[in-house]
């Protein structure tokens, strides 16, 4: 399979400029042009290998993984570092942890806040009042 970038963009869900970004981080290789004369002629094309890494990456990034640590763990691949791999996996899910924890604590205050607004029609509504600086 053979595609073009503007193929590739739509096959991992992203926009051509991502991928470009991506490039320019190192995440993703820069093919080079088709035919052409060199300055500016042919095309860059994509194959299956690419479409993989992209939509890799995209996963990643919806793991939470920063795209320093994808970087990580794309060069983590050719190796045979799991432990690497683990401890990335363990700091991630760490800090998931953490962010679950402080939305549990604001949901629950969240909570309380509107039961107590829901508990009387007179004075400001405790919501109000409590995100006033």
């Amino acid at each position: 399979m053979q595609i073009t970038i503007g193929k590739l963009a739509r096959a991992g869900g992203v926009g051509v400029e991502t991928i470009r970004y991506y490039q320019r981080r190192g995440l993703m290789q820069t093919p080079v042009r088709s035919g052409g004369d060199g300055w500016g002629g042919g095309i860059r094309r994509y194959g299956e290998e690419d479409v993989r890494r992209l939509r890799f990456i995209r996963a990643a990034q919806g793991a939470g993984f920063t795209l320093e640590e994808i970087g990580e763990l794309l060069a983590l691949e050719s190796s045979d570092d799991r432990f690497r791999v683990r401890e990335l996996a363990r700091q991630r899910i760490a800090v998931l942890d953490g962010k679950i924890a402080q939305m549990t604590a604001t949901r629950a205050a969240l909570t309380r806040l509107a039961d107590q607004c829901a508990a009387s029609d007179k004075g400001p509504c405790p919501i109000l009042t409590a995100f006033e600086p």
